[in-house]
């Protein structure tokens, strides 16, 4: 290719950027919601490739029941595919393990999720004076 053909395509993408509200110009709504798709189905092509089939169903059924433990769980494992910490594609006993770590992790940033009531006891109690009159 020659200069000048370099350049003519220089102008056209920077028309293109341009027209379309430019990489650091926020872009519009439009292109927006198209990296938002384009994510998705990367994700999606990414977890296909290391999920069993039997696996992919109960994290579908976990993402109907809790969609931010099903988020967590997909981070998990699309890190660890990256990392190349994978060998072979997850099978559903192991995602189960992994969704357990996950579960375990979120109940010790959330306190481990016991609920501890105490209750005040003073000299003046309104329950004693309900039954006062009674006898």
């Amino acid at each position: 290719m020659s200069d000048a053909d370099l350049d003519e395509i220089r102008k056209t993408r920077l028309a293109q950027l341009q027209q379309q509200g430019g990489p650091l110009g926020g872009g519009s709504s439009g292109s927006q919601e198209e990296q938002r798709q384009q994510q998705a189905d990367s994700r999606t092509s990414i977890l296909a490739q290391i999920l069993t089939p039997e696996a992919t169903d109960r994290l579908g059924r976990i993402r109907l029941v809790k969609e931010s433990r099903a988020t967590d769980v997909e981070n998990r494992l699309i890190m660890m595919a990256k990392s190349g910490q994978l060998r072979s594609k997850i099978t559903e006993d192991q995602l189960k393990d992994l969704l357990n770590a996950v579960a375990d992790n979120s109940r010790e940033k959330d306190g481990g999720g016991n609920i501890l009531v105490t209750r005040r006891k003073g000299l003046w109690d309104d329950d004693d004076d309900d039954f006062a009159g009674l006898s």
